[in-house]
Parts: structure tokens; C-alpha cells; sequence
């Protein structure tokens, strides 16, 4: 798998996603009570994402 989300526990118990393209994480998100809403973000990702714009805050 060359990409893919990943849902895993933390250290307070929350269930989070990672993105990971190769060994290298992306992005994570914030933690989830439940395992439904760590997949609920993950189908969100992918149906809102590809329209989401881009926001250039820096100063270049």
C-alpha cells in the first residue's frame, strides 16, 4: 500500500486517522470517542476533500 488512512488508539484512548502516503504521515486527525467516528471523518475526507480549496496563510 503505497497510501492509506490508518485508525489507531492513543495514549488517552481516543481513536485518531492518520494518512500516510509510503512510511510517512501526512496528516492526522483529533481524537474520536468512538471508532464510527474516526471512519465517519475518514468517508468525509474523501467526499469533501477533493473540492476543498486552498487557504495560503504564509506571507510568501
Amino acid at each position: 500500500m503505497s497510501h492509506h488512512f490508518e485508525i489507531y488508539k492513543d495514549k488517552a484512548g481516543e481513536f485518531r486517522v492518520r494518512f500516510k502516503y509510503n512510511a510517512e504521515i501526512m496528516f492526522s486527525s483529533e481524537g474520536y470517542a468512538s471508532k464510527a467516528s474516526a471512519k465517519n471523518a475518514i468517508e468525509s475526507i474523501k467526499q469533501n476533500g477533493p473540492k476543498a480549496e486552498v487557504v495560503d496563510n504564509s506571507d510568501a
